[in-house]
């Protein structure tokens, strides 16, 4: 049985139950965490965002809290020096491979994006790393919804959608590296795929790379 604890996170002391993710007991109590790819109930955290970054008392540097369960007496800084570094870094990077353009964007003034950049200070521009530019195509073909891959943040929240919610597995991601993107069995279109567009990937999507087409 989970014992209850008692944690500090930004001098609030708060109750909670031993072994639950750091970041989850951080947002349910109006802490607000950076975070693109966590995912409630997941076993196996991807950790990929690198945008979760806190500071644990004790601990020589700086842990993805999307990864780290609580424990009785820790005491966690969500904003020092180091993770602020981080996060910057993270977010640019991230822009670095994301189409920017906000007043075209379906996901204007609802997007994740302009969330942690509102919340951290952060610009939404390509500044340190040039923007990689590479040229993807519109997958238009569903009836009630687009996919933008040049929005794509590869966070993988459609892919779970998709796998754990809807039970279909009509999309993953493909490739690794600069080329990793997120894609059908072998590049078809969404409509030729076994994509039912129940609309559960689109509502997970925290950017605008997958969005409902006006007439849905």
């Amino acid at each position: 049985m989970s014992r209850e604890i008692t944690i500090t996170i930004d001098d609030k002391k708060i109750r909670t139950v031993e072994g639950k993710i750091l970041l989850w007991v951080a947002l349910a109590n109006d802490i607000y965490i950076p975070h693109l790819c966590a995912i409630e109930g997941k076993d196996l955290p991807e950790a990929s965002c690198r945008l979760c970054f806190v500071e644990i008392e004790g601990k020589n540097k700086p842990v993805t809290s999307c990864t780290q369960p609580v424990y009785d007496g820790m005491v966690v800084r969500t904003r020092t020096a180091k993770v602020d570094r981080l996060v910057k870094t993270a977010f640019e990077l991230l822009l670095s491979d994301h189409r920017l353009g906000c007043a075209s964007c379906p996901k204007n003034r609802n997007c994740e994006l302009q969330r942690i950049a509102k919340e951290r200070k952060l610009k939404l521009r390509h500044t340190r790393f040039k923007y990689l530019g590479r040229e993807t195509a519109v997958d238009d073909s569903p009836d009630s919804f687009s996919f933008d891959p040049s929005r794509c943040v590869l966070c993988g929240q459609c892919i779970w959608a998709d796998h754990e919610k809807a039970k279909v597995g009509a999309i993953g991601f493909a490739r690794r590296g600069l080329g990793r993107t997120v894609a059908t069995f072998n590049y078809e279109s969404l409509k030729d795929s076994p994509c039912t567009e129940c609309g559960l990937c689109v509502e997970a999507c925290p950017v605008g790379a997958l969005s409902f087409k006006k007439n849905t």
